[in-house]
């Protein structure tokens, strides 16, 4: 569904993707890990078109997309979910995901019933003004709002970043439940041990390249990664 070859992305004279090649098929999760500042950011932004590669090849289930708008990348059915989740904060959680769906409305009652059964929670909410939900609130609002553009991918950019414990699965279990309904997921996240548990395929980055990849059991057990990244 999803191919990265030989991707180079700079900011000005820093090169932070450095030819990396990734692949996710139809229906995966695949989830990449690796310290900050080692381009994990950077490829989900330069997927949906926020940064430019210096070159490279990008294709979206087999049309190559990279030099693409966002908006354009959108709707061909790609979605990103920000890191620090990026919501309209004086608008209502409704609001928010009516914005959601602002380049094709069709069905906009049904797409919202389905995310406040996924997302009780937002239901409950749905006149209160989002920037008043709590940070996991918040996260489900995010997703949800990128839900509403029928994604056939969704890039997920640190869910899990600086939520609660119990708000962390109920993020994990909603990610396992969207891929069951058969949405592909390209997950970046630091909790890895969590990632890998939830991921089919995983890619290690380091400093702008691939490392390693493999099977998220795979890589659960391997020692470099356990030491790295899962502090064993």
């Amino acid at each position: 569904m999803l191919r990265l070859s030989e991707i180079h992305t700079s900011y000005g004279h820093i090169k932070a993707l450095k030819g990396i090649d990734i692949e996710v098929m139809k229906g995966e999760i695949v989830c990449l890990i690796g310290s900050n500042g080692a381009g994990k950011s950077t490829a989900l932004m330069t997927i949906s078109g926020v940064l430019k590669p210096d070159c490279g090849k990008i294709e979206f289930n087999g049309q190559q997309i990279e030099g693409m708008d966002p908006h354009e990348i959108v709707g061909l059915g790609l979605s990103q979910v920000p890191e620090g989740r990026r919501i309209f904060p004086r608008l209502s959680v409704l609001e928010n995901l009516e914005m959601g769906a602002f380049m094709n409305n069709s069905g906009l009652k049904e797409k919202i019933k389905h995310i406040f059964s996924l997302f009780p929670v937002l239901h409950e909410r749905s006149n209160q003004p989002s920037g008043t939900l709590s940070g996991g609130e918040q996260q489900m609002l995010a997703i949800g709002r990128s839900l509403m553009a029928n994604p056939k991918m969704l890039l997920l950019d640190e869910p899990s970043l600086g939520l609660a414990p119990i708000m962390v699965s109920k993020i994990f279990k909603t990610i396992k439940e969207l891929n069951i309904e058969g949405c592909t997921i390209l997950l970046v996240e630091q909790n890895a041990r969590a990632a890998l548990r939830l991921a089919h395929r995983a890619y290690v980055l380091e400093s702008g390249i691939v490392k390693l990849h493999g099977t998220g059991e795979e890589l659960l057990h391997n020692e470099g990664v356990r030491k790295a990244y899962l502090g064993e």
